[in-house]
């Protein structure tokens, strides 16, 4: 999904200094099944891992700031493996009914609050750090 949004002209145009970063930032790919992932001129620097390694996360965090986006087992992954420095959860004023645990099968983790932002629309954000 990302691929498919943030190399267009629309999403340059929209956001551009987010579009750069993500355009041009590393990019990991975790995955049991794929044996490759393609590049393309606006959609470079991609690096798959098929498992998470807590020794090789913990190096590449040295050298840059890293987010995970769109997969909560990932999350509940690297959260049990104490790889997580800042959890921003995002509060959207709609109550769905249903949906996925985000912390399912996660270790118990005491956070403090680090900052809270809240929009007009009704979103929050709230920063936490484990404490």
């Amino acid at each position: 999904m990302m691929k498919s949004y943030w190399p267009t002209s629309e999403a340059i145009k929209n956001d551009p200094d987010i579009a750069q970063v993500v355009n041009n930032n590393l990019k990991i790919v975790f995955s049991k099944t794929l044996q490759s992932v393609e590049e393309g001129p606006n959609w470079k620097n991609i690096k798959l891992y098929h498992e998470i390694k807590p020794e090789e996360i913990l190096e590449l965090k040295e050298k840059q700031d890293m987010t995970i986006l769109g997969s909560g087992t990932i999350v509940q992954q690297f959260a049990n493996f104490g790889l997580i420095d800042e959890y921003h959860l995002v509060i959207v004023p709609v109550i769905l009914g249903a949906g996925k645990n985000l912390f399912k099968d996660v270790k118990k983790t005491d956070l403090k609050l680090a900052n809270t932002r809240t929009f007009e629309n009704g979103i929050v954000i709230q920063t936490y750090r484990p404490a």
